[in-house]
């Protein structure tokens, strides 16, 4: 397995306006972006207020107004180095200039609203090979919002009201961007109830981490496997590798699905997530603890066997 050298900060989001595909959610009056300790993070993993950073609004339908907002937010911070680029078609991704800039970029930030405008636009493209690779072989950060956050995954939700989440074919599923497996990431979480959809979504895919992400609140994830809980919120794991039953393959679309023993961990900021391992952590200092015992180990067993 290939351990990318790169990092992924995927964030809870919050109300953007023109471009939740929910009918259910009655959108506020005004933009809101997440909270600046977050937006602090993401220049901190990349070079502090030095960085490139791009910000691609392609899946927002008010790109213009989310990339000010972006300019703005950024430079509040100190970081003046930011760049937006609008893409909204395929064609568009061609753009060689577009291709030239991702290169030379510290980072890049997908905004929010429409994940599957994210799958349909760059799956497939020279744009996004280029942020793939330099994802797994540089030290590159890739940041996504609400939708942005929501296509990082192989496997990515598109579509599901809160309500009607636990009837069966109420959720639907497709492939994201591929930067991370093995998860599936919904934003959101606790304003619109989406604990529903986030379950049928691993009832469906058992294999997966289920990450559902509250607003204000985000998971630094490094090396594709160690996740910190950052900002103010919540984060949400669903483990749905020992669930014991299932009648998600039996029933009819429509019908309420029933599981047992789907695991659900709650994380606060400083706590930590292994993927692989599926491993909850308090904090970093539990992490050292237990890798220093595991040394010690080691080391007792050699010692044991040269003896």
């Amino acid at each position: 397995m290939i351990i990318p050298k790169g990092k992924l900060i995927s964030i809870g989001g919050s109300e953007d306006k023109g471009t939740e595909i929910d009918p259910k959610f009655i959108q506020k009056d005004k933009l809101n972006f997440f909270e600046f300790g977050i937006l602090k993070r993401i220049l901190t993993e990349m070079k502090g207020i030095d960085s490139r950073v791009e910000v691609i609004t392609s899946a927002s339908l008010i790109p213009e107004e989310v990339g000010d907002n972006y300019i703005e937010a950024f430079g509040k911070l100190g970081c003046k180095n930011v760049g937006v680029i609008h893409i909204k078609k395929r064609e568009d991704a061609l753009e060689p200039s577009y291709l030239e800039r991702i290169k030379k970029a510290d980072g890049v930030m997908f905004t929010g609203g429409n994940q599957l405008r994210l799958s349909v636009i760059f799956g497939g493209t020279e744009f996004m090979k280029i942020i793939t690779k330099r994802y797994f072989e540089e030290d590159f950060l890739i940041a996504g919002t609400s939708a942005g956050a929501m296509a990082m995954s192989n496997t990515m939700i598109y579509q599901g009201s809160s309500t009607g989440a636990l009837l069966k074919g109420e959720v639907k599923i497709t492939t994201g961007l591929a930067l991370l497996k093995g998860v599936i990431i919904d934003t959101h979480f606790v304003t619109r109830g989406r604990f529903g959809r986030l379950a049928q979504s691993v009832a469906g895919n058992p294999g997966c981490i289920g990450i559902g992400l509250g607003e204000d609140t985000g998971v630094l994830i490094k090396e594709g496997n160690k996740m910190e809980a950052i900002g103010s919120g919540l984060v949400l794991i669903f483990d749905g590798h020992n669930i014991r039953h299932s009648n998600f393959a039996e029933i009819e679309e429509g019908q309420p699905i029933s599981m047992e023993h789907l695991i659900v961990h709650v994380m606060a900021k400083g706590n930590f997530y292994y993927l692989d391992e599926r491993k909850f952590y308090q904090n970093a200092e539990m992490i050292e603890k237990e890798m220093n015992a595991r040394i010690v180990l080691t080391q007792a067993s050699t010692i044991s066997a040269t003896a």
